[in-house]
């Protein structure tokens, strides 16, 4: 399974890679906008959007991308490794 993590703490990337490599989760980051952004994301499984660290700009074409490629989105607000986590486990 892969999943796209849009937004998220730059520090925290690696753990955010490393709790989705144990639960056998191919995982990419994209932790700000760039003008290649769309094709960035790609077309994973599912995309999860970490809204309280990315712009309502990025947001929306993440959204507007996943919805025109028919992939599973999940906003989460808190941008913590346990919550990307538990969004893994409920998948």
């Amino acid at each position: 399974m892969s999943i796209t993590l849009i937004g998220g703490i730059d520090r925290l990337k690696q753990d955010y890679i490393k709790t989705a490599k144990k639960s056998g989760v191919s995982l990419k980051c994209i932790l700000h906008d760039t003008p290649d952004f769309k094709a960035r994301i790609g077309t994973p499984d599912a995309v999860v959007i970490f809204t309280k660290q990315i712009s309502h700009e990025a947001r929306r074409k993440a959204i507007e991308h996943a919805r025109q490629q028919n992939i599973e989105v999940h906003m989460l607000h808190s941008c913590s490794v346990s919550s990307l986590c538990k969004c893994i486990r409920q998948r």
